[in-house]
């Protein structure tokens, strides 16, 4: 198992605080008000590239993020799932993921989010957990987290027997690290379920769920989820303990023992 990454996101100071947190609020509240329409409407679902799904509603909601972050911040660059980079060599960058769990959004349940992060020097100052449908909103700050103007905190859970572990996709997991130490661990656990997208890592920062796990993730899934977990207490890797900002993946843990027995059970890189 790899030596744990230290935690590693730069608090925001209190300027920042001030004039980015109500920002990133804002664009999540713009994202939704586009985005609920269209639930529930049998949307039309395209394929990307990477044969993943995309709705309208995907993209206007980042095409109105995007607007508002260039004519509030010209200077500050973006980057999105949806309509890629615009000045990646800013010192501050937004991240977005208009509609994390686009799958999940059009079978018409309710566990996709909006995904919106800060990065100040290439690291994520400020994360943003919104969902669309019940207007929940998680901002972290990698120090502190809160719903709505709640403090939150993830919960002890040392045990893995005592433990509710999600994941996304139970299959993927398989195809990029060692399924059967998965399901190994899976079965240990108290509960399992794939209460997945952002929405499961939601549950751990604010103490519902123990650990999420992700076995494969593009930036844009990550930046935001880095500052959320750590502000509420949690620990959050890649899936070999190393820094997830520089990774691929994400296991995320509301507490630092269940973190360490999580990734040995997971087992060394194949």
């Amino acid at each position: 198992m790899a030596t744990a990454a230290p935690r590693h996101t730069a608090p925001s100071d209190a300027h920042e605080r001030a004039l980015f947190v109500p920002f990133a609020r804002e664009l999540a509240a713009v994202a939704a008000a586009v985005i609920r329409p269209y639930h529930l409407t049998r949307i039309a679902v395209d394929a990307k590239a990477d044969a993943t799904p995309v709705t309208a509603a995907d993209r206007r909601a980042e095409e109105v993020m995007r607007a508002l972050i260039m004519q509030r911040f010209p200077d500050h660059g973006v980057l999105g799932e949806e309509f890629g980079e615009h000045l990646p060599g800013a010192r501050y960058r937004w991240v977005l993921d208009p509609i994390d769990g686009t799958k999940s959004f059009v079978a018409n349940t309710f566990l996709f989010g909006t995904l919106i992060a800060l990065l100040r020097d290439g690291r994520p100052i400020l994360g943003v957990i919104a969902s669309p449908l019940t207007g929940h909103v998680l901002v972290g700050t990698g120090d502190a987290a809160w719903l709505g103007d709640t403090r939150v905190s993830a919960r002890a859970c040392p045990r893995i027997e005592d433990a509710t572990l999600l994941t996304t996709d139970h299959f993927a997991v398989g195809r990029h690290h060692d399924g059967p130490a998965f399901e190994a661990l899976a079965r240990r656990a108290r509960l399992y379920r794939t209460w997945g997208d952002c929405h499961g890592y939601f549950l751990v920062a604010t103490g519902g769920a123990d650990a999420m796990l992700d076995p494969v993730l593009s930036p844009w899934d990550i930046m935001a989820i880095v500052p959320v977990v750590e502000g509420a207490g949690g620990r959050i890797t890649d899936w070999h303990g190393d820094d997830p900002v520089s990774g691929a993946s994400l296991v995320a843990t509301g507490d630092a023992t269940l973190h360490d027995a999580v990734l040995a059970a997971l087992g060394p890189p194949r």
